[in-house]
Formats: structure tokens, C-alpha cells, sequence
């Protein structure tokens, strides 16, 4: 343990074993807390996010962010809980790309699609990691080498993460990595809030603002059409704060695209200030306790899910359930199947270029 202890900045870094894998690999869990009550646990074990505790209003704790108590759960049911998501987040469409008129093909895991860098991405890894002990702020990095031709892509991949804590109660992440040959790059963190509590319920109560004047919209696979939609007097429009259940359930062929029988959210929002880290790019509150998430981006983007295909089947932390609608991502991203559509930013990395990414989340309990 790591305590840092000065009058009104407490940090403390603790590492604990969370569980071995099949092959005898350690993993750990490093758990960081600062003087306002919030506890952020992070696993090397997918980079994992494994709990947010986060006062609300009263000053009473909850996990906010959906996970399992296990490592054998994680391993094997987790859908992204909290995880390092890559090669490449979001779809990728026919799992296909040409770069340098070479084709590359990478495993199909969403229908006829590619999700997430495959079926064994950055989310199934094992990451080397060591503290970060700051007096400013506490965390932890996390390194992962990806080997030419892992899921198909390529180039030898070396990527940093790290995630450190505030006494601002600002969670941030770093993305950091580096090819020796082209390759495609998109990462992003997969974790599921519930600001009420995890297992509470559903999110529809929760009030969302996005900065997003457009969308990408998507064909009933979910993969980008490549246009660019104004989000005005669509279910899309965050631009005034709106609950997140106020319009799911419309007819809209989106929202029928992302979840069929009931609607849902599962689409990227084009933010208005890319790169702009300094800009609130999302900002979502959950009236009754007031806990609040804001997040703020490096990227162009933000994929805004809720939580469509939880079922109330999957048991996590602490035996609860997590129901239809129980959570919501941010995923600060590049667009989906960037790499396909030329008019989008691009996610090309070469040798010599490093990849740099921020993303804030700033916890509130207003």
C-alpha cells in the first residue's frame, strides 16, 4: 500500500491478487482512493475497471459501474465489462481492410462483422503494470506488446495505459502506443455505468447531455453508412439535457437498428470540440442520488450505448442482476469502421508516428 497524506489530499494505491489464470498468470487488482470517498479498482486482467465507488448527494457510497466479483467470470461471460478495448473498438465491417494495397482480414465476432479487435482483443489480456505514486494523483500503467499479425493485424504493437486519480475526482486514462509496420488503431474503455448504484435498475431516468450536433447513422448491422446526420428533432439530440428513456422507445429505424424489439442506443456521436480536452463532451446525471459522470476527450467521438442486450440473466457483483437498459458506455472512440470510410478521421498508425489519446471522467455527486 501507498499512502500519500498531507492536510485534505489523501491518495492511497493498494495492490491485491484478484485471481491466476488457466496458465498460472497473477492477476492483480490495484485499487485507488482519494480524501472525497471515490474508489476506482483497476484489473491487469483486461485493464479492466472492476468498481467505481462514488458518495452520492448524502454522502452514501455505490458501485456505479456493472462487473464481477470473479476472475473466472471476467474470462469467461464478461461482454466488455470495464475493459481496454482494441486493436479496434467498435465494428469493423466484412472484418476486412486494405492498407498499402495489402487486404487484411480479422475474425468475424459480430455476425459478418468484426467487434472490438476480435474474439481475443485487448479485453483478454494479461497487462504488466506498476504503480504510479504521485502526491497530485495516484494509478497505475499498464503495458500489453501485441504481436504482428494478433487477430489478423498488423505490425508488432506496443501500448501503454495508464489510469490515475485526482483529488478532483478526475479518473484519466492515457492511451499511448507505438508500430514498426502501418497498421489501424482504435482504442477505447468499455465501462458500464449505472449511476444509481449497479444492479439498481435500469438507466432511463438518467439525464444525458451530449456536445453533438451529429451522428453516424448505421444499417441494421450496425455498421456506419458514412453520413453525417443532424441530430435535431431526432431521438439523437442531447444538446439540451434529456432523460435517456424519454425517447428510446420511439419508431425510429435507429433505434430499432441498435436493439429491435424495444429500441435502444448503440450509435457514435460526432462531438463538436475533437481534440479539444478541455471541452465537456458528455455529461450524464442521475437525479435521484445525483451522481454525476461528465467526460471529457481527445477523440472525435463518443459511442453512447445502454446497456440493450443485458437481459437480467447476467449475475455480477454482489449476485445482482443487470437488467434491459441497466447501463450505459461512453466510449470515447474514432468512428466505427473508420478504416473503410475515407471521408472519416483517420485511424491509420505508421512506425515513427505515436498514438496519443485522453479521456477524463470527472465524478460528481451534485
Amino acid at each position: 500500500m501507498w499512502t500519500h497524506d498531507s492536510p485534505g489530499s489523501i491518495l492511497i494505491l493498494e495492490k491485491t491478487l484478484f485471481g491466476t489464470l488457466q496458465n498460472g498468470s497473477k492477476v492483480d487488482k490495484y485499487t485507488l482512493t482519494n480524501s472525497r470517498g471515490l474508489e476506482v479498482a483497476i484489473l491487469t486482467y483486461g485493464g479492466v475497471i472492476q468498481s467505481i465507488i462514488l458518495p452520492d448527494k448524502n454522502d452514501a457510497p455505490a458501485d456505479i459501474t456493472l462487473g464481477f466479483d470473479t476472475l473466472e467470470d471476467y474470462v469467461n461471460r464478461s461482454p466488455y465489462f470495464g475493459a481496454i478495448i482494441g486493436r479496434y473498438a467498435n465494428r469493423v465491417a466484412n472484418g476486412r481492410f486494405t492498407l498499402g494495397g495489402v487486404e487484411y482480414q480479422i475474425p468475424l465476432n459480430d455476425g459478418v462483422h468484426s467487434l472490438h479487435g476480435g474474439h481475443d482483443g485487448f479485453d483478454k489480456k494479461r497487462w504488466d503494470a506498476k504503480p504510479i505514486e504521485d502526491p497530485a494523483r495516484v494509478g497505475v500503467e499498464l503495458a500489453y506488446l501485441s504481436p504482428d499479425g494478433e487477430m489478423g493485424f498488423p505490425g508488432n504493437l506496443a501500448v501503454t495505459v495508464r489510469y490515475t486519480l485526482n483529488n478532483e475526482n478526475e479518473l484519466r486514462l492515457e492511451y499511448f502506443a507505438v508500430t514498426d509496420k502501418e497498421t489501424v488503431l482504435n482504442l477505447t474503455n468499455h465501462a458500464y455505468f449505472n449511476l444509481a448504484g449497479a444492479g439498481s435498475g435500469t438507466v432511463l431516468d438518467s439525464v444525458a447531455f451530449i456536445d453533438a450536433d451529429r451522428y453516424t447513422p448505421v444499417d441494421d448491422t450496425l455498421i456506419p453508412t458514412g453520413d453525417l446526420h443532424d441530430v435535431k428533432g431526432t431521438p439523437f439530440d442531447f444538446t439540451v439535457p434529456t432523460p435517456i428513456g424519454a425517447n428510446v422507445q420511439l419508431d425510429h429505424e435507429q433505434l430499432k437498428h441498435a436493439e429491435a424489439t424495444h429500441g435502444g442506443y448503440d450509435l457514435n456521436w460526432v462531438l463538436n470540440h475533437p481534440g479539444d480536452l478541455s471541452a465537456l463532451a458528455v455529461r450524464v446525471t442521475d437525479p435521484k442520488s445525483g451522481r454525476t459522470v461528465e467526460m471529457y476527450t481527445t477523440e472525435p467521438a463518443v459511442q453512447f450505448y445502454s446497456g440493450n442486450f443485458l437481459d437480467g440473466t447476467l449475475t455480477g457483483k454482489g449476485g445482482l442482476t443487470y437488467p434491459h437498459w441497466g447501463a450505459f458506455t461512453l466510449e470515447a472512440q474514432h468512428y466505427p469502421d473508420s478504416i473503410n470510410q475515407g471521408h472519416f478521421p483517420t485511424t491509420v498508425l505508421a512506425p515513427g508516428e505515436r498514438y496519443v489519446q485522453t479521456t477524463i471522467y470527472k465524478f460528481l455527486a451534485l
